[in-house]
Parts: structure tokens; sequence; C-alpha cells
């Protein structure tokens, strides 16, 4: 296999894939511009400064095919694919989930309504399909693109799987198991950051030890990255993270909370379930979850787990055997950058 090529820095990695996707969001006609300003209103690339996530799943992604390749730049329409995958699931989730705000500013659903928040969300979806079609004029095969769709598409279907575990439950009086959230989160999140890095293997080789080590890094890398959302969720810092720690005052049932619930008492369980079956929770309330949550040690059973999935995505990385020193450690200083647990 070609040796990598010295990684470029992240911020030029994020540039090529942004301007990659402005490639397919930008206007098309007078008719339709709208439906392109929401898509790049959402993605935060509707003017200079504007807010927007992280791109972790596409660098990741770049970073996987370059540490077996070398050039990146082949691989953008793939990491154009996933960030526009991984966005369209954003929209529906802030229609399902009632969130008003995501990165500090209004969403879409917010300033034009469901219907057309929809819509948007079905677009993200289907540029991201269009996004892997420009992997044949790169040259790509035609048998490794349709494998790359098929590793995409079922990833969609899990993250609908994981959604509606994720609704049924938060719709339900019964208690979520831990076993069942592990299920939903590995679905919801593991499964996008999984193909990601996948992906970035799929087009760089044809060896599928190293292409099941990477998929192995990335499922593991995924829970690792949720369950330290789950903390940054209940104990986080605003000023670190960027949003407030209002898991508990939205009543969202996150690892802790579930490994609490069932090791708790039944006095303490019955005031987890009032602040989750009630309306909006009060301080009192809040601050007496909290105290449940150190007793029951949810907040180091969730750290520790974290950091042995994290562990786990190392090694898997090691065991591929394909990295020169400078890629592994790009790819190791995003993973310490997003999992603080």
């Amino acid at each position: 296999m070609a040796p990598a090529t010295p990684p470029l820095e992240l911020s030029d990695l994020i540039a090529d894939t942004e301007a990659e996707i402005l490639r397919l969001v930008g206007d098309r006609d007078h008719s339709t511009h709208g439906v392109y300003e929401m898509v790049r209103y959402h993605l935060g690339l509707d003017g200079p400064g504007a807010p927007s996530g992280k791109r972790m799943r596409p660098l990741l992604g770049l970073l996987a095919y370059a540490s077996i390749a070398g050039d990146h730049r082949p691989a953008l329409p793939g990491a154009a694919a996933v960030e526009l995958g991984h966005n369209f699931s954003l929209v529906h989730d802030d229609i399902e989930d009632g969130d008003r705000e995501r990165h500090h500013r209004p969403t879409v659903w917010a300033l034009h309504g469901v219907p057309q928040a929809i819509n948007t969300g079905d677009m993200l979806f289907s540029l991201s399909r269009m996004a892997l079609h420009r992997l044949t004029d790169l040259g790509f095969s035609d048998a490794r693109v349709l494998r790359l769709m098929r590793l995409y598409d079922e990833t969609c279907v899990a993250l609908c799987e994981g959604q509606y575990i994720d609704i049924a439950t938060s719709e339900s009086d019964g208690e979520m198991s831990v076993e069942l959230y592990f299920d939903m989160i590995g679905r919801k999140t593991a499964a996008l950051i999984a193909a990601s890095i996948a992906a970035g293997a799929i087009l760089a080789t044809d060896d599928e030890n190293v292409i099941g080590r990477y998929r192995g890094f990335g499922w593991a890398l995924g829970i690792a990255f949720q369950l330290n959302d789950d903390l940054l969720g209940i104990w986080g810092q605003e000023q670190a993270t960027g949003k407030e720690p209002s898991d508990l005052l939205r009543r969202k049932k996150t690892l802790p909370v579930i490994y609490a619930i069932e090791r708790a008492d039944v006095d303490d369980r019955a005031k987890v379930h009032a602040l989750y079956r009630g309306g909006d929770p009060t301080e009192a309330e809040v601050a007496d979850v909290m105290a449940i949550l150190d007793r029951t040690g949810a907040r180091d059973y969730t750290r520790d787990l974290a950091r042995r999935y994290r562990d786990d995505a190392l090694t898997e990385l090691d065991a591929a055997g394909v990295l020169d020193g400078a890629a592994r450690d790009r790819l190791e200083a995003i993973i310490v950058s997003v999992i603080s647990a």
C-alpha cells in the first residue's frame, strides 16, 4: 500500500469538504433558490462566520482514506455525502424533538415552519446521494461506488431504526434498559461514524481486514462519542461545550439516568420517574435527581465506559497496521478533542 502523505491541517480538510458541498447546494434557479438558502443556513454555509458543526464525520473519513492512499482529495465526494446525510437527520431531529435552536440560532423549522423544514431535510438526503455519484467521475469503479452506496443506505436505515427506538421510548412510561439504550445509540450514533470511516477505507483499499478494522474503530469511537455527550449533557460546562447542560431539564433518557434508575432504591426511583413524567422540572427536582445520579455512581459508570470504548477504538486503529505515525496522531487528536471523559 502507498504510504500516507503528511496530513493537511484539519482546517484545510474542512474547507475542502465545504467546497465540495457547495458544488451541490448553490442556487439552481430563481424559483427554487429558497430551499438552497435553507440548506446552506442549516449547514452554516450561508456566510462568513456562520455557526456550524465540527465536521467530525467527514474529517474522520478523509483521514482514514489519506492514511491508506495518501492524497485525500479523491475521497471528498464521500466526505460531502456523509456530512449532508448527517445533517438531513439533524433537521428532522430538530422537528421531532421540538428544538428551536441549534448552534445558538433558530433551527430551520423555527424560522420557516415544519413543512419547509421537512422538505429541507429531504433535500439534504437527496443531495447526499448526488454527492456519491461524483466518485464515478473521479475514476472510482462502479463496483466500488455501488458498495459505498449500499453502506450509505444501510446506515440510513439504521439511523431511522435508532430514531424510532428513541421516540418510542421517550413517549412511553416504561423504563428503557441499559441494553436497549446501547442498541439505540449503536444505530443512531455509532453506525454513522463507523460508516464514515469505513467509507474512506473502502475507497482506498480492497483489503477486507483493513476495512473491517477501520469500521470497528469507527463503531467504538461512535459509542464513546455518545457516552461523552451524555456526560456533557448533564455535567458539562456551557463555555466548553457551546450548549447548556440541560438533558435533565429536557427530560432526556440518557445512559446516566437509565443506569441510575436500574440501581436506585424504591424512593429514589420514584423521584426520577416523577421528574420524567411531570411537567417542566423545578430546580429542586433537578437537584434531587442529580443527587441520585451521584449516589448510584452513574457519572463514574458512564465515564469509565466512554474511556473503554475510546481505548477500544485506538486498539482497532492500531490493528489495521497501515497508518504512518503522523496520520495516526492526527486521528488520535480528533478522538481526544471529542472524547473529553
